[in-house]
């Protein structure tokens, strides 16, 4: 028997065979089809246990960032947990109220919305951070200081794995600049706004905790020109591994740095404010693989291409930011490592591996596509009129079929014949 650590998804390889919590990989592509989602919930708890020793001793909240992965399956998982969430929609605000968590536990981050669908969202009860400068005028012209809300900071930070996935510099489109604080307190003095938050998301995929804390300490060096501050909120973005020398983002180093910040801050504030987390692919991105079937092998003159069942319509991450994922050979796992590009069947360039060292590929083999957890699903499409896959989830040596593999009356289900 061998374990292996592949993306974080914590398989087996018996006799030849690859497993998750004791099943078959195989057996789930027979029972289910290709492509195929598959989750392990036991890799979703082991990252909400290592947040939580990262940031004990912390009065903390984990509020998952359902963005990443929103099946209403591993929502009710999450809050088993005991972790709350940050959506960014009105309609992840619902999906979240039908997995059971109340508003008090939800969290509201938008941006670029119009002020109505902010109103709506103080209509439902939950938590708003307010993104730009209209909208907070609004608010206080609305509300006044009868609801309590957060502000989001832009820290003039450049951090991330990708510049589209970077949201704290300078000219990113997300939060209030720092530059602006003065004006800011500006207009919460002028309409006497609750700001009861101050609240960050630098990036995603960050590995540096110098980054983290630098970003840290601006953002409390702010909350000190509020007189209400019960809430930091310093998002997510924690980097888990990719390739095989990456490494995770220290959170131990992170959570202990943190901690000391706070107290300091509490100290001279007069105040200790409660922190929360938004981790999003730190908790769903390892969990997940999609599973394919290699439809053709084709040779080129300077590569042999794996085609497969799937592509960016479900699985964009290598194409949109270039981004690595692991790929295993399920049905030929100790073949000889051989050099194969795998490519998809839509109708664009959707690489996910080039000359990649894998396990001999052969036609019909069933591929393992790693850490496709996070942005994974929820970013899949219609795309070329191919239906999105069904999900699995993997509970207690259980599989658990989450969503149905859509079929071509769910892509014709909208819309409307006129000739």
């Amino acid at each position: 028997m061998q374990s292996t650590r592949h993306g974080g998804v914590n398989m087996k390889l018996i006799n030849n065979e690859y497993k998750i919590q004791n099943i078959s990989l195989l057996s789930l592509a027979r029972q289910y089809g290709t492509p195929l989602y598959i989750y392990d919930a036991e890799v979703i708890s082991i990252q909400v246990e290592n947040l939580t020793t990262a940031f004990e001793g912390l009065n903390f909240k984990i509020k998952y960032a359902v963005k990443a992965l929103t099946n209403i399956s591993i929502l009710k998982y999450i809050k088993q947990l005991g972790c709350d969430v940050d959506t960014v929609s009105l309609e992840e605000v619902h999906i979240c109220m039908k997995a059971g968590f109340v508003p008090e536990q939800i969290t509201y981050t938008p941006n670029s919305v119009s002020f109505a669908e902010i109103m709506q969202a103080v209509q439902l009860g939950v938590f708003v951070n307010i993104d730009n400068m209209h909208i907070l005028t609004e608010w206080g012209k609305k509300y006044g200081n009868t609801i309590p809300c957060s502000i989001r900071i832009n820290p003039h930070v450049m951090a991330g794995g990708n510049l589209k996935i970077s949201t704290g510099h300078i000219d990113s489109k997300f939060g209030i600049s720092i530059d602006y604080t003065e004006a800011l307190l500006g207009v919460v003095h002028k309409y006497n706004i609750n700001v009861a938050g101050i609240h960050v998301h630098t990036g995603s995929d960050i590995s540096d905790i110098e980054v983290f804390m630098k970003v840290a300490n601006k953002i409390l060096e702010v909350a000190t020109k509020f007189e209400n501050i019960k809430i930091i909120d310093f998002g997510g973005g924690y980097k888990v591994p990719y390739k095989p020398d990456d490494k995770y983002a220290d959170l131990a180093m992170f959570g202990a740095n943190v901690k000391k910040a706070i107290s300091k801050f509490g100290k001279e504030y007069g105040a200790t404010p409660q922190v929360w987390f938004e981790p999003g692919k730190y908790l769903v991105s390892q969990c997940g693989i999609l599973l394919v079937h290699t439809n053709v092998l084709k040779h080129a003159p300077n590569t042999t291409f794996a085609g497969i069942d799937s592509g960016l319509n479900h699985l964009i991450r290598p194409m949109m930011y270039g981004a690595h994922h692991e790929i295993v050979n399920v049905s030929n796992p100790t073949g000889n490592p051989t050099p194969v590009s795998v490519v998809g069947n839509i109708c664009e360039t959707d690489t996910f591996a080039w000359q990649r060292s894998i396990p001999e590929v052969r036609q019909g083999d069933y591929l393992a596509i790693l850490n496709a957890g996070a942005y994974g699903m929820s970013m899949a499409s219609q795309y070329n009129s191919r239906p999105r896959p069904a999900e699995v989830l993997v509970y207690h040596g259980e599989p658990y079929l989450i969503r149905k593999r859509e079929t071509l009356e769910d892509i014709l289900h909208n819309q409307i014949e006129v000739f």
